[in-house]
């Protein structure tokens, strides 16, 4: 009898446990399905847990599109208390009475940490300075220079808050780190915090009510059920609009070869310029396009996803 094997492109949500690397995730799931092809979208730090889509087969060549999606997280923040790395993987540094600190000053704090804001990446990331990544330097005792960014906190909510932790709903822009968020927040308070644990709710369209674990992967492809797990290129792709293209401009489209604009059946003028879905008559995505939305210029072929896609 002999191994069955999964050939699959898309993404499966998977459900990082504590204590893993996002590079311990992608391994595992190459062991099982046996697919040189696999990556992640979005690094988890390893004490934390939640949603992590993991890319297969030619999914890993639209990470890109991918990484611009917005991310929702339940985080707890403990007050009081600074570490080096702004988490409880730190090395303690301060420690304050965080008694005073009211529900009342809180929210009201949280109030100034919405909208585009400005933060400063931590020592302890993978954050590249003059090609060297910072946690690298940290970890040697050097502290380096390094420019802030600029994020969006679209949501920042206090779900519960006990005079010392307070456990916290954030949705954010991508480059955010919730643990700097909840140092700053701790330092605005006068009291200092870092952040003691952390789940990423959701990537994009990703939720963790559609997460599996390692071992429910495991599992699905023990009973051949895992193909309805993933998903495919075109939903992963659905902020794109779809372009159809009859059969002969499908055959230009495979070969990378532009295609006009007319005699498509559809005028793009309405839309602004940037990447399409290039799909065939029978619905299948092709590949990812560029258009000028002039109507006139030719479709410039960006990504041949191949007409098995789905």
């Amino acid at each position: 009898m002999f191994e069955q094997r999964v050939s699959q492109d898309g993404v499966l949500i998977v459900h990082k446990e504590t204590g893993w690397t996002s590079h311990d995730v992608v391994a595992k799931i190459r062991a099982l399905l046996k697919e040189s092809k696999v990556g992640h979208a979005g690094t988890l730090d390893p004490s934390a847990t939640g949603v992590l889509p993991i890319l297969v087969g030619r999914a890993t060549r639209i990470a890109e599109y991918l990484v611009d999606w917005d991310k929702e997280y339940r985080a707890q923040l403990r007050l009081g208390e600074t570490t080096d790395t702004q988490d409880a993987t730190g090395r303690l540094l301060t420690s304050t009475d965080p008694s005073g600190v009211t529900e009342i000053n809180l929210q009201t704090v949280l109030t100034g940490f919405r909208g585009i804001q400005r933060q400063l990446p931590p020592m302890y990331s993978a954050v590249k300075v003059g090609g060297q990544r910072l946690y690298k330097a940290a970890r040697a005792g050097k502290t380096i220079d390094r420019a802030e960014r600029s994020i969006v906190i679209h949501t920042l909510e206090l779900m519960s808050f006990d005079g010392r932790d307070a456990t916290l709903r954030v949705v954010c822009s991508k480059g955010t780190y919730v643990r700097t968020l909840c140092a700053d927040i701790g330092q605005a308070l006068g009291v200092g915090g870092h952040l003691f644990s952390l789940e990423r709710r959701r990537v994009g369209p990703l939720s963790i009510e559609r997460a599996l674990t390692v071992e429910q992967v495991a599992s699905h492809l023990a009973a051949s059920t895992l193909a309805s797990q993933f998903l495919s290129l075109d939903e992963l792709l659905f902020e794109l609009p779809a372009v159809v293209v009859n059969e002969e401009q499908a055959e230009r489209v495979l070969h990378g070869t532009p295609v006009s604009q007319i005699g498509i059946g559809q005028s793009l003028s309405s839309l602004a310029a940037g990447n399409v879905r290039l799909k065939d008559e029978a619905g299948r995505l092709l590949a990812i396009g560029t258009h000028d939305r002039t109507g006139l210029g030719a479709i410039k072929v960006r990504k041949v996803l191949s007409l098995s896609s789905h």
